[in-house]
């Protein structure tokens, strides 16, 4: 059995078990998180496809984590201009593994 979801506007394929880094969430690490847009559920013999979204269904999560990735340098500049412009970035994500997916 398995799902799909949207959160942070980024789609994930997941199934009970699975471990997922998705972007920052308002929760505290070890709380349980719940999905409720779900695009595709399939239970194994049955497949369920949203226009957009799958009502009655949602996926549960808990927080393992929550933390900064790894530096991401962007550096801009003009040929022959002289001018260089150089900005780092630490993206926030969240991990969360997957519990329970409820098919309603």
């Amino acid at each position: 059995m398995y799902a799909i979801i949207q959160t942070g506007g980024k789609q994930y394929k997941v199934a009970e078990g699975d471990i997922i880094r998705c972007d920052l969430l308002e929760s505290e690490v070890g709380s349980d998180v719940t999905f409720d847009h779900v695009i595709l559920a399939n239970t194994g013999s049955d497949v369920q496809i949203g226009s957009p979204t799958l009502s009655g269904i949602s996926v549960t999560g808990t927080v393992l984590r929550q933390a900064k990735d790894k530096k991401i340098l962007v550096f801009r500049y003009k040929p022959k201009k002289r001018v260089r412009k150089l900005n780092g970035h630490r993206q926030r994500f969240a991990e969360v593994k997957i519990t329970k997916i409820s098919v309603a």
